[in-house]
């Protein structure tokens, strides 16, 4: 996978990059690989999108910033400072370094720190280098992940790029900088996705031409590579939001929730499990009761508005529901559970399974099979039945939480700052019981 510039008036120059070009003292190198490019050096035009970037969880993707990642990390590889790490039960190259950290990938280095464009994790190069999708499935049956999924070009690709061939034809040669970046009328930005390399605010730019490549860039084939499946080594899936799309029977592409457009800008923050608002957008959430004699009938409605699965992404990401029943003082009459409802209510509890061999859970490198999955299936709709003694409650209120690990784990990580740990409220939704 937030997780990966400004003034994209450019919804065709970056939109869909998540960062990356190379720090404004190498920016004066024309010679050194794009990949090493650092985001700082867009930033010089694009400062918006940067900005979003820069808080995006495709920025933080590495074990050297994202702190679940790099717990993982440091757990399976090592030390993300150090050269010729491997994975440690295969003794191969991390793997997770193909999405997590691509640019370093490419030099086959584990030495995150080595480069600023390393440390970028998902950066503006990173995404907008690639020029064909291949697939995850290889040739010879093995899954390529990450950046293996892909062509990759040495020229920057974009939804659209600059197409002004016709200009050209039409010989406005009075136009000395060669096209402005926006379009806008009268605009005269020095543009170096033309080809040239541009000074700006007294910042030299390298030549970054771009290509047009619209059926990568607009299409949720920009995003699999990544997003779609992960297995481990004993090919259980440890995610599957590709599967999950592609059961959904969705035509509408991951920009389209992930990177909408607003006042003529593409948003390069790239929300998903980090992101309170699409939290809080993820799922339509509603209770409503009935009094039935000395019951309250009391039924939770869940509706997922994602054409994947919620939770998606990580195993270790989960939702909770949470019950209770108040009387006219504001205690607590009746809940549906004391504790994690993942013991006292399991049917309130939404996650992906992992198993071993005996059927018990397991972590995700050592599974062996699928466990339960209680999650909600794309665009699924969900009731969950509960009945309430009546007596003396005046108001039930719901709800919906989700978490970036497991209990165990939270319980296991205590290292983990609580932004990470705590629950999210996704939803909560509250009805007043009237005497019959």
């Amino acid at each position: 996978m937030q997780p990966i510039l400004a003034g994209l008036s450019i919804a065709f120059g970056l939109a869909l990059g998540l960062g990356g070009l190379a720090a404004p003292a190498a920016a004066e190198d024309t010679s050194e690989p794009i990949h090493l490019i650092s985001s700082e050096v867009c930033q010089t035009c694009h400062e918006e999108i940067y900005r979003q970037w820069k808080g995006s969880m495709h920025a933080n993707s590495t074990a050297l910033k994202d702190p679940i990642h790099g717990t993982f990390y440091e757990m399976e590889v090592g030390d993300p400072r150090a050269e010729g790490q491997v994975h440690k039960k295969s003794g191969t190259f991390p793997i997770c370094l193909q999405c997590h950290a691509p640019n370093a990938a490419r030099d086959q280095t584990t030495k995150l720190d080595a480069h600023v464009a390393y440390s970028e994790g998902v950066n503006c190069v990173a995404c907008h280098t690639l020029q064909s999708y291949k697939g995850i499935q290889g040739e010879d049956g093995k899954m390529r992940l990450g950046l293996k999924a892909y062509e990759l070009s040495d020229k920057l690709q974009g939804p659209a790029a600059f197409p002004r061939g016709v200009q050209q034809l039409a010989a406005a040669g009075d136009d000395l900088f060669g096209g402005a970046v926006d379009d806008a009328a009268g605009s005269q930005k020095p543009n170096p996705h033309l080809g040239e390399p541009v000074e700006m605010d007294g910042i030299e730019i390298p030549a970054l031409t771009m290509e047009a490549s619209p059926f990568l860039m607009k299409t949720s084939d920009a995003c699999m590579g990544c997003h779609d499946q992960r297995n481990n080594p004993q090919d259980v899936p440890l995610c599957a939001t590709g599967n999950e799309f592609i059961a959904s029977g969705s035509k509408v592409a991951c920009q389209s929730c992930h990177m909408p457009v607003s006042n003529g800008l593409v948003d390069h923050s790239m929300g998903g499990g980090h992101d309170h608002g699409m939290l809080k957008r993820a799922v339509v959430f509603d209770v409503r009761t009935e009094i039935d004699g000395d019951v309250l009938k009391t039924t939770v409605l869940m509706q997922n508005s994602q054409p994947h699965s919620v939770p998606t992404g990580a195993p270790f990401r989960n939702m909770y529901l949470k019950l209770t029943a108040y009387d006219d003082q504001g205690e607590v009459v009746w809940q549906n559970s004391e504790s994690h409802p993942s013991k006292d209510d399991p049917k309130g509890y939404f996650f992906y399974g992992l198993a071993d061999a005996q059927g018990m859970p397991a972590p995700p490198p050592t599974a062996t099979q699928l466990g339960d999955d209680t999650r909600l299936k794309p665009h699924e709709t969900r009731e969950i039945l509960y009945d309430i003694p009546a007596e003396g409650v005046v108001l039930v209120r719901g709800e919906l939480y989700y978490n970036l690990l497991w209990p165990s784990l939270v319980e296991k990580f205590t290292q983990l700052p609580s932004e990470l740990t705590d629950p999210v409220l996704m939803a909560a939704v509250e009805q007043n019981i009237s005497a019959p």
